[in-house]
This record gives C-alpha cells, structure tokens and sequence, in this order.
C-alpha cells in the first residue's frame, strides 16, 4: 500500500494518497487524527500515520455496518 511514497510525506501528499483538499488535510492533522511531526511551520507525516488512520477508519465502518 502506498509502496510509491517515502516513510515521510509532505501535505500535498498526503492530500494525493486521501484524495482529499488542502483544508481537510490541515484538519485531519491539526485535530489529531493523522499524527505528524512540525518542523518549523511545515508539518512532515509519517506514511505508517496515514496507513493507521485508514485502518482505524475502516474498522470503524465494518463494525457500524454489522451492527444495521
């Protein structure tokens, strides 16, 4: 998954890999949801965050689904 980006992502990237806009990326981190690193103004991501964040999201979903 993700094989074609480094171990750690810019927020254009991982707007790429999400499929998502540039606010939704900025919120997703500054709440937590997907952990990342500043290094000075700029947020740096660990791709294995992004990979936990759709993990934990998809889990969610089957068990919400199971319980319809």
């Amino acid at each position: 998954m993700f094989d074609d980006y480094e171990d750690i992502l810019t927020v254009d990237q991982l707007m790429e890999m999400l499929g998502i806009g540039r606010n939704k990326a900025y919120e997703l981190l500054n709440d937590g949801s997907i952990k990342s690193v500043r290094i000075g103004n700029r947020h740096r991501v660990p791709k294995a965050s992004v990979i936990h964040y759709i993990v934990k999201k998809c889990r969610g979903s089957y068990i919400g689904s199971e319980e319809e």
